[in-house]
């Protein structure tokens, strides 16, 4: 299986290469060159446990790696879970609920990164090579990141997040991690500039190449490939009489994009329900065809107070049939004016999507756990409040994104008690903590990485 940029201008590479490159040279997003059609193996897979489907599923797209050492490392990433099969369907009211944060850092994120950090220490130790990983993060991200590769050898992380913008145990996960190997910066400004400064820096290739850089953001395709499993695993496990319609709150567009893919691969899916905050661009995408920058509003479910999609050029590139002139215009339009514009809006054969704001986000945590004793977190509000504004013929899965003990103040302000909790958060009060406070400017990171960073 090779790998192309979605602007067309960087050759074809394989998957290690994509895993350590990250971002495309030319500033596009990697992309398997085809998707497979997965059809005739659903009736095989269906009785499959998720680790299983994985073993199944992730080597149609990993030809470079010997199968039986990627059964491996799948196996050891999901060995650190909590739960017997790693991602369990929980039954709420109407609808289900998949559990995805049972990992070691209560996230979401723990799926894809848990793997990559394998993936990274398995693809540089054979080559004898280093990695100064660059990460940009509203909470969730970083903290599983530096789960993922803390005190490997052959890997620096640098994570840089908004200032003041993250929970306190989102920082405290990141901050109290104190191997040699893993640098948080505190960035004085939002997370869109974070994401800024990472894809600036990435697009600096002198810099980049001299430093090694390479990503664990959802910009690095190992991260995509990862969440596509938990998509056919419940569709799999649900989708018998009808297929499924999943609701996914999302704000850079990786986790639904996923989902958007493995529809594409063939597993019983009908729609996908994307559901925004009040950073609302893509839910205004889908119903107008404008993609226009707004000002970042701060909210409840911080992981999804962001203007800028990173994932989204992936899904524009499927939009526009492969046409990578076309999506370097889009992109360059965006990029100069912060608007860009399709001739229409996309159809909804594959997408519904709405945005929800912090009231109904809190009175629905309220009634969930009021009907069904149920404690979710903001962002899984999210999803299940916008999942009840459309119509459904089958089964309707809504993703849960992070453990509700991440975010107490919200949780336990929406329930009126302090339901929101969990010991392996509870123990990080009091623990030594170390961070970085820096400008959000090009030259500070810049400087930070030169003094620290280590190049093999």
């Amino acid at each position: 299986m090779q790998y192309v940029s979605t602007r067309g201008q960087t050759p074809p590479m394989s998957f290690q290469d994509a895993v350590v490159t990250g971002l495309a040279p030319d500033g596009g997003l990697l992309l398997p060159a085809e998707i497979p059609d997965v059809r005739d193996r659903l009736d095989a897979w269906r009785d499959l446990g998720f680790v299983d489907l994985a073993v199944e599923l992730l080597p149609l797209f990993v030809d470079d790696i010997d199968r039986d050492d990627l059964e491996t490392l799948i196996r050891d990433a999901y060995a650190t879970f909590d739960a017997d099969d790693v991602v369990p369907l929980v039954a709420v009211g109407d609808v289900e609920v998949l559990e995805l944060f049972h990992g070691p850092t209560l996230a979401f994120k723990d799926v894809a990164l848990q793997l990559l950090g394998r993936l990274f220490d398995y693809v540089l130790s054979r080559r004898g090579e280093h990695l100064n990983i660059l990460a940009a993060t509203s909470g969730d991200t970083g903290s599983a990141a530096i789960a993922g590769v803390r005190g490997l050898d052959a890997v620096d992380i640098f994570v840089m997040y908004p200032d003041g913008r993250v929970s306190a145990l989102q920082e405290l996960q990141m901050t109290t991690v104190t191997d040699a190997n893993v640098h948080c910066l505190a960035v004085d400004g939002s997370f869109d500039d974070c994401q800024t400064l990472m894809k600036t820096l990435f697009a600096d290739l002198d810099f980049k190449g001299r430093f090694h850089l390479g990503a664990v953001n959802s910009v690095n395709w190992a991260r995509v490939l990862a969440q596509i499993v938990y998509y056919a695993y419940a569709s799999l496990k649900r989708g018998g009489e009808a297929p499924v319609t999943f609701c996914v709150p999302t704000g850079n567009f990786g986790n639904v994009f996923a989902g958007y893919l493995a529809k594409r691969m063939g597993f019983p899916i009908a729609r996908l329900v994307l559901a925004t905050n009040e950073n609302d661009i893509l839910s205004k995408f889908f119903a107008t065809g404008e993609y226009q920058r707004g000002e970042v509003r701060f909210t409840v479910t911080p992981a999804m107070d962001i203007q800028v999609a990173s994932n989204f050029e992936r899904y524009l590139y499927y939009l526009m049939n492969g046409d990578s002139a076309r999506l370097r215009a889009f992109m360059q339009d965006f990029a100069t004016t912060g608007r860009a514009v399709l001739d229409a809006a996309p159809g909804t054969d594959d997408f519904f999507a709405t945005a929800v704001d912090v009231e109904d986000t809190l009175a629905t945590i309220r009634r969930l756990y009021d009907a069904y004793g149920y404690v979710a977190d903001p962002h899984t509000a999210v999803g299940i409040a916008a999942a009840e504004r459309f119509p459904t013929d089958g089964p309707v899965i809504c993703l849960a994104t992070a453990h509700p003990a991440k975010f107490p103040e919200s949780v336990d302000k929406a329930v009126g008690s302090a339901v929101a909790r969990h010991p392996r958060l509870e123990g990080l009060r009091g623990l030594e903590s170390r961070r970085t406070e820096i400008p959000a400017t090009l030259d500070a990171v810049k400087d930070f990485i030169a003094a620290h960073a280590r190049v093999r």
